[in-house]
């Protein structure tokens, strides 16, 4: 089993009657990259602040890196990274001396923070921006310079809190590029928080689908298709001819069937609980028809997400 290392326990927090976050549990394993999902005013940023001991749950208990974050916040500080969706720099500063300044504040010696600096400016590709004034970075390199100084202190954990807001593509692709070689390469525990489900799907391990102070559903893809789409968590496309009444109502009748929805002439979406391809292209052919394609459909995180706010039947989590 997969050693947690951020846990949160039914934690509620409470402003004025309103419930910003409520009764959340989550486990997020050692050396993965998690992905918290939801829109703007989900409770995502209430949520890491909790996690940072920047602020204290109502009711429940959050532990970093084994570290009650309400009780011992210094603590967890120490352990964890964490990049804003707006990082702040000292604008007069150049992008070295701004890391050179955190490097100071966390007690790292000169000339060890020197080294760490000029190697993490590398790192992010800022290299040729080192002596340049912060305040002259576009919104692209301050998240990069952003997230060499969440490295300086060499963490075990980094939080991410709507890191590519503002950045054209090619930034950010650069920049989901960058988090997932930091996990790979240095097994960096990653929290990502977004409502950009593309760039979720791209570089997380597992996600968490975050709605109204809720988690919803948590999982992998696979396992979050068997969560949200509770009837038919497959669909199987199929085109073949003759598709008479004999041969939809044979594959109606099939157990693992939920719905046969036709597309058009000689071609139909089959939804299934259970992945019956081989059953389906057998009963097809021993039907006389002849199948020209079968296909596996699979969903993505856009339609997972969406599925939600269908309001469609989901099974949430206890």
């Amino acid at each position: 089993m997969a050693e947690a290392i951020i846990e949160l326990e039914q934690i509620t927090k409470s402003y004025h009657n309103h419930n910003a976050v409520e009764h959340l549990s989550l486990s997020i394993h050692k050396g993965e990259v998690f992905g918290l999902l939801g829109p703007n005013g989900a409770g995502k940023t209430t949520c890491i602040l909790m996690m940072l001991g920047l602020t204290e749950p109502t009711s429940g208990s959050v532990k970093v890196a084994g570290i009650n974050s309400t009780k011992h916040p210094i603590e967890v500080k120490r352990r964890v990274g964490y990049l804003p969706d707006n990082v702040g720099f000292y604008t007069n500063m150049t992008g070295i001396e701004n890391l050179l300044f955190t490097a100071r504040l966390n007690g790292i010696p000169k000339v060890e923070a020197k080294e760490r600096a000029t190697q993490l400016l590398k790192k992010v590709g800022l290299s040729y921006a080192a002596d340049k004034k912060a305040g002259e970075y576009s919104r692209g390199m301050r998240q990069r310079l952003g997230l060499a100084d969440v490295l300086i202190k060499n963490p075990e954990i980094i939080i991410l809190d709507e890191p590519t807001l503002g950045i054209d593509p090619e930034g950010v692709r650069d920049f989901l590029q960058l988090i997932q070689e930091l996990n790979q390469k240095e097994k960096i525990t990653v929290l990502l928080s977004s409502h950009h489900l593309h760039q979720v799907q791209q570089v997380c391990d597992r996600v968490g689908i975050f709605v109204d102070g809720k988690l919803l559903a948590q999982g992998n893809i696979e396992e979050l298709i068997h969560q949200l789409f509770v009837q038919d968590s497959i669909v199987i496309q199929v085109s073949a001819s003759p598709f008479d009444d004999q041969l939809i109502r044979s594959i109606q009748e099939m157990s693992a069937v939920s719905k046969l929805e036709k597309v058009r002439d000689n071609q139909f979406d089959i939804h299934c609980q259970e992945d019956i391809s081989p059953l389906i292209s057998r009963l097809i052919v021993e039907s006389g028809s002849d199948l020209y394609q079968l296909t596996r459909r699979d969903f993505g995180l856009d339609e997972i997400y969406h599925r939600y706010f269908e309001g469609r039947e989901i099974n949430e989590p206890s």
